[in-house]
């Protein structure tokens, strides 16, 4: 149940003439009063001998036996009252009950007192109704209403237990303005998917993602086909920026601009800035050596690498730094989403959507502690477009899968903060994120399993001593899982590589929670992949059983070996063979 608060009027008889009649877009039906102050007030809808005129003199009449020097500027208030469309159908006297309600929460009528102002509740669709009261009392006493919007959004969370209804959580003023009902029934009759102001948030918010000057960001938002203004001072510095779709027209033909602010809270120019302000000097004069686009693939290496350290701050860092790298994580999910395969694109673009919600609290980001983050962001989106497949497909499904865990722990820690929209935002992000990496990782997995399953016995069993003496609690859950043969080729790789492969399945084990993940064995795999440096895409690597072999594919020399290393490897070798 969603109560809102509109701005304040002067003409009570221009409000009821929109509250009956058939609305801009001819969605009202069946206009009536569901309640009022006195349970016996005129209804022009189902009453042929009452008319609108009636209804606002009555409402009026208290304004009327004042002084006209007392007289409040603005006497109508107007509150709407909606349900989701998962909701059941009140009826009109559940819904009578829910205007009684409001009104008395905001201050409007107290009925216990035999007191308040006069109002009156008229619903026009099934799910929603609007409620105009006029803020002078029949004693000339104006009511408080300070901090009215907090007590019917608290009234509404009562109500939801009660009527069966969906429960929301409890927002904390950091959430983006939702579209009007104009703008959706514009967007319905432009046949778009989304609201311009919906479409305008996304582009901004990728058009931000690993920027580093107003310059780019500009350049971003043009080359994605937006009209842009900016707000510059007498000085000639820049304050601020409004954007446009080019076929958002108002009724004059004239493209409609949405101010930074106005799409979400840290879209302002100020509050973008403050992003880049962070970023070390060091990185500038990189990107200005860097000769041409970077590598899809390494890209997202370097992003799992970033997100993997992320982690860490997220579950143990100091709050302002915590919240820092979760504004930055929606970059990467954005520069991800933006440059990703379609394979993938529509679970990644929804997560990032979801996860706008998430990245926004109270706690004020302390800028600085991200710049791994943006940088990770930055390359994802210099890198270009993946393609899906070998080596970037690999490395996607790598960088997917930590970043699945950092939006779990971003959850978390929304939670623990009490910050309950933040925190269902995450963990509808983190669900398209398990679903884009199911696509992500068919084939390189499908690839590491048949390896796997290509190694000789004694090879397996000896990896499967291996697992239970390193993992002992985990072992017998890994061996029954698919990705078992995957997890045995990626530690025979690694120790083909010249790495202890017992400890470092150890050490990728201990650093984060497995709890969360549908198979330990996948996650194993890229975290031993990621921290080993092995190649992620295997669809081309011969096969081979010794350390000298390997080295030779990779093309890499490897660091020499122990003389005990040697003869496990050759003795691997033998058994191979």
């Amino acid at each position: 149940m969603i109560p809102r608060i509109q701005k304040r009027g002067q003409r009570t008889i221009g409000l009821l003439y929109y509250l009956y009649g058939p609305g801009k877009f001819e969605e009202h039906t069946d206009p009536h009063l569901v309640a009022s102050w006195d349970h016996n007030a005129p209804d022009p809808g189902r009453d042929a001998t009452a008319t609108l005129k009636q209804l606002q003199q009555l409402l009026d009449q208290p304004i009327e036996n004042i002084d006209p020097s007392q007289r409040p500027k603005k006497h109508v208030w107007h509150l709407s009252v909606r349900n989701g469309s998962e909701d059941r159908i009140l009826s009109d006297q559940e819904w009578g009950d829910v205007a009684r309600r409001m009104v008395a929460a905001a201050g409007i009528d107290n009925p216990e007192e035999g007191a308040g102002c006069r109002w009156a509740a008229v619903r026009h669709a099934d799910d929603h109704i609007h409620i105009v009261a006029t803020l002078v009392r029949e004693d000339g006493y104006k009511p408080d209403l300070d901090n009215d919007a907090n007590r019917v959004q608290a009234q509404a969370r009562a109500l939801e237990a009660e009527l069966g209804l969906r429960r929301l959580n409890k927002g904390d003023g950091t959430a983006a303005k939702r579209p009007t009902s104009a703008e959706r029934h514009k967007a319905m009759r432009q046949g778009r998917e989304r609201t311009a102001r919906e479409e305008l948030r996304e582009t901004v918010r990728r058009a931000v993602a690993g920027a580093r000057s107003n310059e780019e960001f500009f350049d971003r938002l043009a080359a994605a086909g937006l009209l842009i203004r900016k707000r510059v001072a007498p000085s000639g510095n820049l304050l601020g920026y409004k954007v446009a779709l080019p076929d958002d027209l108002n009724k004059d033909g004239e493209p409609v601009f949405y101010p930074g602010a106005r799409l979400a809270p840290d879209l302002s120019l100020p509050r973008i800035r403050e992003r880049w302000a962070g970023d070390a000097p060091d990185a500038r004069r990189r990107d200005a050596n860097r000769n041409g686009p970077g590598n899809p693939a390494s890209a997202r290496r370097g992003t799992a690498s970033a997100v993997w350290q992320a982690m860490l701050v997220v579950e143990h860092g100091e709050d302002g730094a915590a919240a820092a790298h979760i504004a930055a994580a929606g970059e990467i999910l954005d520069a991800l989403a933006k440059t990703s395969a379609a394979h993938t694109r529509r679970e990644l673009h929804d997560a990032a959507t979801a996860f706008e919600r998430a990245s926004r609290s109270h706690v004020r980001a302390v800028r600085g502690h991200d710049q791994a983050l943006r940088q990770a962001a930055r390359d994802l989106v210099q890198g270009g477009p993946a393609l899906g497949r070998g080596e970037d497909g690999a490395t996607t499904a790598m960088a997917i899968d930590m970043l699945f865990f950092l939006i779990t722990a971003t959850a978390h820690w929304h939670a623990r903060k009490g910050h309950a929209q933040q925190a269902e935002a995450a963990a509808r992000a983190a669900e398209h994120l398990r679903a884009a990496y199911r696509s992500a990782s068919a084939q390189p997995l499908g690839a590491l399993y048949q390896r796997g399953r290509r190694l000789s016995r004694p090879m397996l069993q000896r990896q499967t001593v291996l697992l239970r003496q390193a993992l002992p609690e985990l072992a017998e859950q890994i061996l029954a899982e698919p990705g078992w043969f995957a997890l045995a080729a990626t530690i025979a790789e690694a120790e083909a590589a010249g790495h202890d492969p017992a400890a470092l399945l150890s050490d990728v084990a201990a650093r984060r929670e497995l709890g969360t993940a549908d198979s330990v064995s996948d996650v194993l795999v890229w975290r031993m992949r990621q921290t080993a440096d092995l190649p992620a895409d295997t669809t081309h690597l011969p096969e081979t059983s010794s350390t000298e072999n390997r080295s030779a594919t990779r093309g890499t020399t490897t660091k020499p070996s122990s003389p005990a290393r040697r003869r496990s490897g050759e003795e691997t070798s033998r058994q191979t063979r």
